[in-house]
């Protein structure tokens, strides 16, 4: 495994939250070489342990897990126990950052609140995730990523128009909110350190975080009372950036700047439309959006996927085709890039993960260790903080850990 010290080497990271966004905002920072200590329920741990595929499949761990707590240490402790509480409390005295993702005000009702961890760590970070934030009446709702996608706008303007919006396969709310997290974190962490400030919280709303996503929504509305609409699979006001079929399946081309339409149009034979004045540029191309779609369609359908990558490649057009899992594993530029790595899980799997993002040159993240077992570090952590062994095993007995 990488054995790559990373660029936040020496950074000490508390995380508390459960699920996606906490996490994974806490997975990128040890990817680049935080030491991450991850708090967990002793009574079965981060649910996302038996989320999707297990293995094994039968009462196993999920693979998801494999990669959302790699190179974490897994602490067990039970926070509705004064000594755990203390636990957390000697934990977040040495951290730089503390990550967590509950419903807001559990901490301070836990009394593990900033005010308290700040008052024995002043240069002490806090990122704090949470459906809608921090303050305003909607504080208290239970939010996950979904909400957020759909009140931060995305939901709204996905899918075609004739459909109920679909939601996208994947967690997408919660991961972006957990790289604004992640920014967030590095800035205030900088602030700390290049500026002589002291610690503070950074607040990321579910759907704030989605919303600074939405390109130009706001003032189109603002000042023509427009609203973007779904529109499919296309782009809309940016032509022409859309989804064709060929005879065997369909391209993404994305040919909206003035010299690649250009490019674009004389490669499918229509120098008509790439001599046209009027389509040089973007604002002349909206009005007749479905005229060059038409084109482009008429070209590929005549065409399969490869001949048609072999004419557009060659003329430094953007296509490609729509990838599944499958194909990433086939695919020569994800080979090249090491994207795809496989590693030895729980001693017999060989498990295929994805590689870090984004590359360093020079300090590179990496994965020293996949996702842990339950409680694995516990003793290691609690020994690092000056617990005596007959004390962690009163703790064990005790269950507070």
């Amino acid at each position: 495994m990488n054995a790559s010290a990373g660029p936040l080497a020496g950074v000490k990271v508390l995380e508390l939250g459960t699920l996606i966004a906490g996490p994974f905002a806490a997975r990128f920072l040890g990817e680049f070489g935080a030491e991450v200590v991850k708090i967990e329920d002793p009574n079965g741990g981060d649910p996302l342990r038996k989320w999707r595929m297990l293995y094994p499949e039968a009462g196993g761990t999920s693979l998801w897990w494999a990669v959302q707590a790699r190179n974490k240490k897994s602490v067990t402790v039970n926070l509705k126990a004064e000594e755990g509480k203390e636990i957390v409390r000697r934990l977040a005295s040495e951290a730089d950052i503390v990550i967590e993702n509950f419903r807001p005000g559990l901490l301070e009702k836990l009394g593990l609140g900033y005010d308290v961890l700040s008052a024995q760590n002043p240069g002490l970070v806090m990122v704090r995730l949470s459906g809608y934030g921090q303050t305003g009446p909607y504080r208290d709702r239970p939010g996950f990523g979904s909400i957020a996608e759909s009140m931060g706008g995305l939901r709204h303007i996905t899918g075609y128009p004739e459909l109920p919006p679909p939601r996208i396969g994947i967690s997408i709310g919660d991961s972006i909110a957990a790289l604004h997290a992640v920014i967030g974190a590095m800035m205030a962490l900088h602030h700390r350190r290049a500026n002589g400030g002291k610690g503070q919280v950074v607040d990321v709303a579910l759907y704030e975080a989605v919303f600074n996503l939405m390109e130009s929504i706001v003032p189109e509305y603002g000042v023509y009372g427009a609203v973007r609409e779904r529109t499919g699979a296309s782009l809309p006001g940016i032509v022409p950036s859309n989804t064709y079929a060929c005879k065997d399946g369909g391209l993404v081309v994305g040919g909206n700047s003035d010299p690649i339409f250009k490019r674009l149009m004389t490669a499918i034979g229509r120098s008509d439309l790439a001599d046209d004045p009027g389509l040089a540029h973007n604002d002349g191309r909206v009005p007749r959006t479905k005229e060059i779609d038409e084109a482009i369609g008429a070209w590929l359908a005549e065409r399969t996927i490869d001949e048609a990558l072999e004419v557009l490649n060659a003329a430094d057009v953007p296509v490609g085709r729509i990838y599944s899992v499958a194909d990433m594993f086939d695919d020569p530029q994800y080979a090249a890039r090491e994207m795809i790595q496989r590693f030895k899980w729980q001693g017999e799997l060989d498990i295929a993960l994805p590689n870090v993002t984004p590359k360093l040159s020079e300090t590179p993240g990496g994965t020293r260790w996949l996702g842990p077992a339950l409680g694995e570090h516990t003793d290691e952590v609690l020994r690092g903080l000056g617990y005596r062994d007959d004390e962690i095993a009163s703790l064990h007995e005790r269950k507070i850990i």
